[in-house]
């Protein structure tokens, strides 16, 4: 019979907000929501589609929300412009594509 322990794995870190800073202080009653569309769709056709707006805050930074517009009390994301600037060239990489 061996005397070694059973590993186990390591705990999960977790997770970094590292806009808990200006979660609650972001200011988006004035954002000016624009749904980025290609130049052949009209907006009026679509049943649901996603907006984003930026937003400055009092630290300097501007931030990028993203909301869908069926649901504009809904959830609405915020992201750094690190993590936007990720999250665009992603897209335009095909990171989202559907794999079909």
């Amino acid at each position: 019979m061996s005397d070694e322990q059973p590993t186990q794995d390591p705990p999960e870190a977790e997770p970094v907000d590292d806009k808990a800073h200006i979660r609650d202080e972001i200011d988006l009653s004035n954002a000016e929501w624009q749904r980025p569309l290609p130049d052949d769709v009209d907006p009026d056709e679509l049943e649901d589609a996603v907006e984003i707006a930026f937003v400055p805050h009092t630290d300097g930074v501007t931030y990028v929300a993203m909301r869908q517009a069926s649901e504009p009390d809904g959830t609405i994301l915020v992201f750094t412009p690190s993590e936007w600037e990720a999250f665009v060239l992603g897209a335009k990489d095909g990171e989202f594509d559907e794999p079909w």
